[in-house]
Order: C-alpha cells, then structure tokens, then sequence
C-alpha cells in the first residue's frame, strides 16, 4: 500500500480489448481483479481497440488505440488509404504520450508475440513496436505478462515482434512453445519465466453434477481460415472445417445429443448462423456469451466440450468439463497437454467428422477419470499463477518488492 504523502503507481494497459474477442477481455479482467485485490491504490487506465466497452465494462478510462477510426477496414480506395498512413504517423506521437504518462504499462495476455491468425505487420504488430519503444525511450518499463508467442515466417512481422520483445522491460509466457519460439527468433528468453495462462486466474463456476444419462455438448466454433501463411487457401481451409464441424454436429444431434454453440469473437458468428441452418434441429442452439466467465458458466454445465479457440479451451479445462480441441495451433496442443488431455486433440485444418467422432466417444468413456486429472491440473495452475503475481507486483511496486529477497524484480532487458 502506498502512504498518504507517496503518489499512486500509474499502470497502463494496451492491447485488443473491448474489441469483440472474450479471451483478450478475459486476460484484462484477470489482471483488473488482481491489481484490485492486492494493490487499490494503483491508477488503470487502458489504450485498447475498444475503449467504450473497457470502459463501460471494467469501469477504467480508455483512450482508442488508433487515432484514425477506419484501421480494420480495407482500405481501397485513396482517401482511405492516406487515413491509413496518416494515422501510423498520428499514433507514433499519441502511443509515446500516453505511455510517458505511466510509470509502467501491461499488455496482458493474449497471442500478442503470435501469427497463428492472419496477420499484417501494419496493425497489431507495428502498434506494439511503438508501445515497447516508447516505453524504452521515456523510462516506462513494458511488461508482456502471460502473453503467447509462436514462429513467425513474414520478415517484416517476425523483426517488428522480435524488437517489442526485445525492448520490453518484463516477459513472461503462456507456455514453454512461446518463449521457445522467441529464443529461436533471437530473443534472450533466460530470465523469461512461464506460467498458467491469465485467464485461469479468474473465479470457477460451480461444476454440475454429471447426469445420468448423457447430457448435453457444448461446441466451440471460430470462423477459422487458417493462420498467417495460409492466405492463398483460405477459403478451401474455412470450407473444409465448417463442412467437418456442421457433419460433427449433425452426428450428435442425430443421436438425441442437445448441442449448444459457443463462440468466443463477434467474427464467429457467421459460423453459429451456418451451422444453424445447416442442422436444422431444436436439439441445436446458440449460447449468447458476452464474458469468459459466461462461457465458463456454459462449459462447466455441460458433460463435455469440443472446441477450437484457444480460450474456449481455457474456459472448458478450467471449468474442470472433459474436453476435446480442434486445434489450429501449436498454443492448442501445449495447453491440452498441460492438462493432461493431449489425447484429445483434432486438427481444424483437416477436420474428419467420423474420426473426430471416434474421439469424443472416446473422450465421453474416460470422462470420470479426465475430470481428476483436470482437478488435479487447475490446483497447480492456480499455484504457478500466485507465482506470476508475486512477480508482477516485484515489477510494478518495487518497494515491496525490496523487502523480500528480490528475486522476482523487473529486470531491464536487453
């Protein structure tokens, strides 16, 4: 706690929150509930995509990360095009103001060192190369705390991503796979720790009671085209896994399994409303997520769970349901495997709705099993996790941090 006469730690936070995607707003919540819990006095504010609802939502000041408002449209035409300039300019001057004004800012969680999902060097990763720049040139020390990070093969994004990890004051990852990938990119990982992703901080439904017969599934689609390098086959990709996924979903439905959808960005629901009108089945619905905690809720009540976004994931291990992934990333496979569930995994590039079949009942066999190694699993990640808040709070409140033995301080990077 800081004394009357000291003024508040000032702590900023940057990323693509209030922008429609659940998981990146669940890494915000996660952080938001431990600054409250065990440092109130600090000042949050955010720079974010979506500065209404981080606003409106977590009730902090939010300032829009871009100063021209059309960033993630196409630009086709001139006038859109020169916006679009004009603005990496404007944001090289409002990034470096906004960042003097704190004395430390976090960017929590999310694949924010990533190019699993189509990527342009201009948007996100040129934002977070001025962010971690800024950061080094006024003092402000920049802390990538939990963030996922994974090969990238595009020159231009690989060197920006490279240079805001390497200017970052503070890392820490998700998962060994990341901090592998930023070693292999060039990046001195050797202070770098590993821990639980952020969101396996936030509370823990109430489990149901398995049901006597079998209950109902929980699905979780994404309108998935394939990563970074896989633009020249993105539509082949997309058709290829709403094709398995609606076949997988029809499957169950056909067997008298109620199935509920799940989502977890606004982009998928072109997915939900396809697959929908494929089934055609009141045995199929639509779950109206607005929070992790809210698909947390849905994934705890069911008997079990296949999904494809990586927080979909989390929301279902964490609420201890069996669970099976359509993985689209090496990020799906090491947190399945974390928890004990690497059996389970499913490629979404190549979905084959009979094999996928297989699994799941093979998932459904096993499930009583699966559930004690899940609650097993949920116990260690929530102790590595006090261990990344004992860091963070070495990082953001030093003079706590200097009446233990220190070895958790921010260090500089190089």
């Amino acid at each position: 706690m800081t004394s009357a006469d000291e003024t508040p730690v000032r702590v900023g936070v940057f990323g693509l929150l209030g922008s429609g995607n659940l998981g990146n707003d669940g890494s915000l919540e996660a952080l938001l509930g431990y600054l409250r819990a065990e440092h109130p006095e600090a000042v949050v504010d955010a720079l974010c995509g979506g500065p209404e609802v981080v606003a409106a939502r977590y009730r902090i000041p939010a300032t829009r990360l871009h100063w021209y408002r059309g960033e993630y449209r196409t630009a086709s035409r001139v006038g859109a095009i020169a916006g679009k300039g004009l603005g990496k300019l404007v944001d090289v001057f409002r990034t470096a103001a906004w960042v003097r004004r704190h004395d430390v800012v976090i960017v929590p969680g999310m694949g924010v060192l990533e190019a699993t999902l189509p990527l342009r060097p201009w948007g996100f990763p040129y934002s977070l190369f001025l962010l971690c720049a800024s950061g080094r040139l006024s003092g402000t020390r920049v802390a990538l705390v939990g963030v996922g990070a994974a090969a990238i093969t595009d020159r231009p994004t690989r060197t920006l991503v490279r240079w805001s990890a390497r200017l970052a004051a503070y890392r820490s990852y998700r998962d060994a796979l990341s901090r592998d990938a930023m070693r292999a990119m060039g990046v001195d990982t050797a202070g770098d720790e590993v821990h639980p992703d952020l969101a396996f901080a936030l509370p823990t439904p109430r489990a149901s009671e398995p049901a006597s017969s079998p209950g109902y599934v929980c699905v979780g689609v994404m309108d998935f085209h394939g990563g970074n390098d896989d633009r020249a086959r993105a539509e082949e990709i997309h058709r290829r896994y709403l094709d398995g996924t609606t076949r997988f979903v029809r499957a169950l439905a056909e067997d008298g399994r109620p199935v509920r959808l799940l989502t977890g960005d606004a982009c998928d629901a072109p997915v939900v409303a396809a697959i929908l009108d494929a089934v055609d089945s009141p045995l199929v619905t639509a779950a109206e997520a607005a929070s992790l905690a809210d698909l947390m809720k849905e994934t705890a009540a069911a008997d079990t769970v296949v999904a494809t976004r990586y927080h979909n994931l989390v929301c279902a291990l964490k609420a201890g349901t069996p669970t099976l992934a359509l993985s689209y990333a090496a990020k799906s496979d090491a947190l399945m495997a974390q928890m004990g569930l690497d059996a389970y995994c499913h490629p979404a590039r190549e979905v084959d709705a009979d094999r996928l079949l297989e699994q799941f009942r093979a998932l459904e066999r096993n499930s009583t099993e699966l559930r004690r190694t899940l609650t097993e699993r949920n116990l260690a990640a929530a102790r590595r996790l006090e261990h990344q808040f004992t860091a963070l709070t070495a990082a953001l409140f030093p003079a706590t941090a200097n009446t233990n033995d220190g070895t958790h301080a921010l260090r500089e990077t190089s």
